[in-house]
């Protein structure tokens, strides 16, 4: 059994069909297919049942994938770290964070990052919490930001976690018109006003229309935004007002927040995989990434630091 086997197996489950994963690897299909025999051979079990146009796995292969896809992750960490030995000249990071955070404190790091090691190539992979988590775990990425609310907690994985930000939702309005408010707005106020609203497959969405419910209003939006800089713009036109959190208000001069009556926050962590030493580049990524989220706390009253 090798790395190149279990590798052509993993790519194999993944896309769930011989042809596509031979292209994704750049290898011949009849060469794909020796692998998966002869590791199907040594192993002494069948991995993968073969139907016209689909692969699935068999019990066998489900009980491997989850092994398989650690042992590689293992071997990538190991091959990073023996390149970064030179004082990171070269290496990759793969980070993964939420587009909330892409827009504010991934954007910030990811420049200091490479000011301090241009030769380090980096790779960031753009989802919500859950996706990202997901990711952490078969191994796709190395380390991500994430983050969490009261309403919808994340589901417990075996990851290390390292809290950084305690993060408050304000309310944001055109910097063009007159201020909303010169005191912190309550929901009853805010579900009076016209809501811009993020996408429901957003966490941040969940959590307002959790803590509306428990307050007993239901406002119904004026607009629903697909992507979180879609409604930044909806309200710097003046379209109407919308819950984000602090950060995103980095750089957005045509903007202005309000602090909520009844505060709302999430925590925004650090994590890695539990068991899958991070390499001498993720390192010094993480620790790019805690200096950021310090600054950023220092700036914002409605960021608190939690780094110890």
């Amino acid at each position: 059994m090798n790395l190149e086997q279990l590798r052509g197996f993993v790519e194999v489950a993944r896309l769930g069909h011989f042809t596509r994963a031979s292209e994704s690897l750049h290898l011949a299909q009849p060469s794909l297919s020796r692998q998966i025999s002869t590791l199907e051979r040594e192993l002494g079990s069948e991995l993968l049942h073969r139907a016209r146009g689909h692969i699935s796995l068999t019990p066998a292969g489900e009980a491997l994938l989850p092994r398989a896809q650690r042992m590689l992750a293992e071997a990538e960490a190991i091959r990073e770290e023996m390149g970064e030995l030179a004082g990171l000249r070269r290496g990759r990071v793969r980070l993964g964070a939420p587009p909330t955070l892409c827009v504010s404190l991934v954007a910030e790091a990811l420049s200091a990052f490479h000011d301090a090691h241009p030769g380090v190539e980096l790779h960031l992979a753009e989802a919500g919490s859950r996706a990202l988590v997901e990711q952490l775990a078969v191994g796709a990425i190395d380390v991500a930001l994430i983050t969490a609310t009261d309403a919808r907690p994340l589901p417990s994985v075996t990851l290390t976690r390292v809290p950084l930000l305690a993060e408050e939702l304000v309310v944001v309005s055109s910097s063009a018109q007159p201020p909303i408010t010169q005191d912190a707005i309550d929901l009853q106020r805010l579900a009076e006003m016209p809501l811009i609203a993020l996408d429901q497959s957003y966490d941040l969405r969940a959590a307002t229309d959790a803590a509306f419910r428990e307050a007993g209003f239901a406002p119904t939006p004026v607009l629903e935004g697909a992507e979180m800089d879609t409604v930044l713009r909806f309200a710097e036109r003046g379209l109407g007002v919308a819950v984000v959190p602090a950060m995103v208000l980095t750089d957005r001069p045509g903007l202005r927040s309000a602090r909520l009556a009844e505060p709302m926050t999430r925590t925004v962590s650090l994590a890695h995989r539990s068991d899958v030493t991070p390499g001498v580049a993720v390192a010094a990524m993480r620790g790019t990434i805690m200096a950021t989220a310090a600054r950023f706390a220092d700036r914002d009253p409605a960021v608190q630091s939690l780094i110890g």
